[in-house]
């Protein structure tokens, strides 16, 4: 089939466009370099990168480290509505694999101040853990932020990564 459609592309010339190159390219920002030694340091890094929305939208962003735990960069996989997000594996590798990162870190926030991991929650993780495996990339953690009183919890803390 495949062979069909080539054959009629070619015949026909009907297909002359031009392809995208792609180039890796980080912006900076306003965060310096932290090592990451724990889930709370972890969780009060990412804070950071939430404003006054942390109570309205669920949004869903990565942190990328390097061998000894130190932040290399940051980035915004998706914002959703009040009650959730959808998160694509296939952005979150390219922003691991981008950054050459040797781990990263999940990370979503609950309107609600429900700390509780949805099953959604735990079926994304696994999913991000095993596919960054492919990379030898590690999912050291995945927190999940409470907009009230710098709440949090850890997947790594309670043993929920897979």
């Amino acid at each position: 089939m495949l062979a069909g459609l080539f054959k009629n592309n070619v015949e026909n010339k009907t297909m002359k466009s031009t392809i995208k190159r792609f180039k890796i390219r980080g912006v900076k920002s306003e965060f310096t370099k932290e090592r990451i030694k724990s889930a709370s340091s972890a969780a009060n890094f990412i804070r950071r990168f939430y404003h006054e929305d942390i109570e309205v939208y669920e949004s869903f962003f990565i942190l990328l480290l390097n061998q000894t735990n130190d932040t290399i960069g940051f980035a915004k996989i998706s914002q959703g509505g009040v009650s959730g997000t959808v998160v694509d594996i296939k952005i979150v590798a390219k922003y691991a694999v981008d950054s050459l990162a040797s781990s990263i870190i999940l990370a979503h926030n609950h309107p609600s101040g429900n700390l509780t991991p949805s099953e959604p929650d735990k079926q994304i993780t696994k999913k991000i853990v095993e596919g960054l495996r492919l990379f030898d990339i590690k999912v050291f953690d995945h927190i999940i932020l409470s907009p009230f009183d710098n709440e949090f919890i850890s997947f790594a803390e309670e043993n929920l990564l897979t």
